[in-house]
């Protein structure tokens, strides 16, 4: 089974109320079975919201409010749910295919906290948790 994010297949979760369809993402979920998540909106987050980055590990919206406690909620509600569906479907978590550069999803390169669209090396909240929980990720950019 597979996690992937909800915007990449074309659902309005994303901060702007838009989505990040992804034909390659839909492709590549084509014969598999999955889970469509945005862990934003699992915690509680409205669609449309604020831009969102991490800086110095914490998630802040861009008026400057903290929102790394419900970025760490909605991650693990996301990751407990796709436990409980692999579960359901006697199958193992595979593979996440996450939005890239996103607070929550970003692998690898997330913005840097400054709002100035400067990229940095790190990993998203959620994107994070998978890893420590041993589950292979990648971004619509390696599809």
């Amino acid at each position: 089974m597979y996690i992937i994010s909800a915007c990449l297949l074309g659902e309005n979760c994303k901060y702007n109320g838009g989505n990040n369809l992804n034909e390659k993402v839909i492709d590549l979920a084509k014969g598999h079975n999955y889970i469509a998540v945005c862990p934003e909106v699992a915690a509680g987050c409205p669609v449309p919201r604020p831009p969102m980055e991490i800086r110095d590990g914490r998630v802040y919206s861009q008026e400057g409010e903290d929102l790394t406690e419900e970025f760490r909620e909605g991650a693990a509600m996301v990751l407990a749910e796709a436990r409980a569906r692999a579960g359901e479907l006697g199958e193992d978590i595979e593979l996440a295919v996450l939005k890239s550069r996103s607070p929550s999803c970003g692998c690898g390169r997330i913005y840097d906290g400054t709002f100035t669209h400067t990229l940095i090396d790190g990993d998203g909240v959620l994107a994070e948790l998978l890893t420590q929980n041993g589950i292979k990720i990648i971004s619509e950019e390696e599809c």
